[in-house]
């Protein structure tokens, strides 16, 4: 990709940025001004190019796009299974990032028809979507019927915090954490935007072997729609938050047989769906 900016411009090297860096500012309190610096967490436009067919850009933190890209890629449904993604090529420029994938061309064909190519904000769950029928597709029904012990979720909501390295200067990216059924985090991913979090783990899972049935999702954002609906398609069946829900991803929890776990706190937590999976009692 030529670049359009001018090397001096601020935006220049987006592509090529750390997922932190430092910055100084200047701080005024009490009359006086200090020149001080503090980590901040980087936002850069990374393009999904799909058979050569630009499909939507997206705000994400420059790191494990990759898994990013996969995740976004099944999630969405572009694709239904991990082998149709055929190739894969991760392209840094100054000005931003472009993943090209190719997949089977009755999808991309299928893609081209969803509507107009767009950019998304941070972590926008509404990519590629025109209309609120395919906003609010009706997705996938989780049916896995076993139960988890209150004290596995504590423990992932406890645990998750010393996973999230970019955020711990930050304070300003989201995190999706995979743990196991006894509250162990095994795996997680950051962004600045809760969706592009999610999306990430997903694709690590799928790339990794992990099997969903194997443990549960807990994300340090609220419980928005889309989280639920990605987590139906990936075949998870327990979302737990650390902040509170929607009442559309409550709905949507509750159509697709996922148990919807949120205001994680300690040894203390809101069921709003399916609680059954969590207290064994229907």
């Amino acid at each position: 990709m030529r670049p359009t900016l001018d090397p001096d411009h601020p935006l220049f090297g987006l592509g090529y940025a750390e997922p932190v860096a430092v910055r100084s500012f200047v701080r005024l309190q009490g009359g006086e001004a200090s020149v001080q610096s503090a980590t901040v967490a980087e936002e850069t436009p990374v393009a999904l190019v799909y058979n050569g067919w630009p499909h939507v850009v997206m705000m994400c933190t420059p790191a494990d796009v990759e898994d990013f890209a996969y995740g976004f890629t099944l999630t969405e449904e572009i694709v239904a299974r991990l082998d149709e993604i055929v190739g894969l090529q991760v392209v840094r420029s100054s000005q931003g990032i472009e993943v090209q994938l190719v997949i089977p061309d009755a999808a991309a064909e299928g893609l081209r028809g969803r509507g107009r190519s767009l950019v998304g904000r941070t972590g926008c769950g509404l990519c590629g979507v025109t209309t609120i029928d395919d906003a609010l597709r009706p997705g996938r029904t989780v049916a896995l019927e076993a139960t988890i012990d209150p004290a596995a979720l504590y423990r992932a909501g406890e645990e998750l915090p010393a996973w999230q390295r970019y955020n711990e200067g930050t304070g300003a990216v989201h995190a999706a954490g995979w743990a196991t059924r006894d509250g162990r985090i095994v795996l997680a991913r950051e962004d600045v935007g809760r969706h592009n979090a999610l999306d990430k783990l997903i694709g690590a899972m799928v790339r990794g072997g992990i099997d969903p049935a194997d443990g549960f999702v807990v994300v340090t954002s609220r419980a928005s729609y889309e989280l639920v609906q990605k987590c139906a398609v990936a075949g998870i069946a327990l979302l737990a938050a650390i902040s509170r829900p929607t009442g559309l991803a409550v709905r949507m929890a509750e159509a697709a047989g996922i148990t919807l776990a949120a205001l994680l706190r300690g040894p203390s937590v809101n069921v709003y769906s399916h609680p059954n999976r969590l207290t064994g009692e229907v």
